[in-house]
């Protein structure tokens, strides 16, 4: 797996002060997309066992909340099986840190849709380890500059918590959240 960019004070991409990853490699290619370039499953740098120390070293320190990975696309099956032990080992490490992820493609329509292109055999696993997931292609024509950890209307911000106890869809409140 490649990345393009690992930002260390990230306040966009999640709640609180983050460290995040950008992932290469993308197949959904929406138009208007604000990271085209990572498209490219090789743009960017190769992600390594280096790279994975260099994360951990930012995530540890006590102002930083959690890791959020967007893209590119991590949730692309050959970057899902590179991600999979690096998300096991962050957890082990930071329990108390959370992960958010972004992806374009929806957690009920093809995430966990047996023989969908995204789905393979450790999407579960990841699944497991997401606290919040904004799921849904980006849509130029619902684009909304208003809208909280979003680029368009269409797109959903997912509490992976909620989701798993219920077994059905529990949408992120950002009161809820923060109090």
């Amino acid at each position: 797996m490649y990345y393009s960019a690992i930002k260390d004070c990230d306040i966009a991409n999640g709640t609180g002060v983050r460290v995040t990853l950008f992932v290469s490699g993308c197949t959904n290619k929406c138009e208007g997309c604000f990271n085209p370039a990572t498209w490219d499953f090789c743009h960017g740098q190769e992600f390594t066992r280096e790279t994975e120390e260099e994360i951990f070293s930012l995530l540890d320190h006590d102002y930083i909340t959690g890791l959020t990975l967007l893209g590119g696309e991590p949730f692309e099956p050959e970057n899902q099986r590179a991600l999979a032990p690096f998300i096991r080992e962050y957890k082990e490490r930071f329990p108390k840190k959370n992960l958010w992820a972004f992806t374009g493609f929806y957690y009920d329509k093809e995430l966990l849709v047996d023989g969908s292109h995204p789905r393979c055999e450790v999407t579960d696993e990841i699944l497991s380890y997401i606290d919040v997931l904004v799921d849904g292609r980006f849509i130029l024509a619902k684009k909304d500059i208003s809208l909280i950890y979003r680029g368009s209307s269409n797109q959903r911000i997912i509490d992976m918590i909620k989701t798993r106890e219920k077994g059905e869809v529990v949408l992120w409140n950002e009161v809820q959240a923060t109090n």
